[in-house]
């Protein structure tokens, strides 16, 4: 049975407003490109080693209407690598709630110790996001942990790339 133009046309309309009904966020997802560890401490305002002692969900702004909710991850600092000149003691860092818009999730009252890059907003907050480089600092190279102290922030005129080697894709 053929269709005919108006049971189009109705289908397009419920089409439509299904569309416009569906929940935000639903359907959206955080990707990013991958970078390599120089690269990220070269971007990010902000270069810490830190535990993370307790989290909790707040507002993201003083307006009632905004619904949109941050994560606040209270920390305890161990290291500064990167942005002594922004931030002295860093007692909060920021991510999204939402794993869509790149959220991070990450363990609370344990003994685990994290590599964070980030970013100082306007308002002196130290936001993070899945697009950071945060990584357990036990996963960390010992190359790796020696570059964060003397290689990476001074070579940041460099750029690091990624080649795929002869026969790969």
């Amino acid at each position: 049975m053929p269709w005919s133009p108006l049971d189009a046309l109705s289908w397009a309309l419920v089409l439509r407003l299904l569309a416009l009904l569906r929940p935000p966020g639903l359907g959206e997802a955080c990707t990013c490109a991958p970078a390599h560890p120089q690269q990220h401490v070269c971007h990010s305002a902000l270069v810490i080693r830190a535990k993370i002692s307790s989290e909790k969900v707040v507002p993201a702004s003083e307006d009632p209407t905004d619904t949109q909710k941050l994560i606040r991850y209270e920390i305890k600092q161990i290291k500064m690598f990167k942005g002594f000149e922004k931030a002295k003691d860093v007692q909060y860092v920021y991510t999204p709630f939402d794993s869509s818009l790149c959220g991070v999730k990450l363990e609370t009252n344990s003994q685990k110790q994290y590599l964070l890059t980030g970013q100082i907003l306007s308002d002196g907050k130290v936001f993070i996001h899945l697009c950071n480089y945060i990584e357990p600092w036990e996963d960390l190279s010992w190359v790796q942990r020696e570059s964060l102290n003397h290689h990476y922030h001074q070579n940041c005129g460099c750029q690091v790339r990624s080649f795929v080697g002869k026969g790969q894709a």
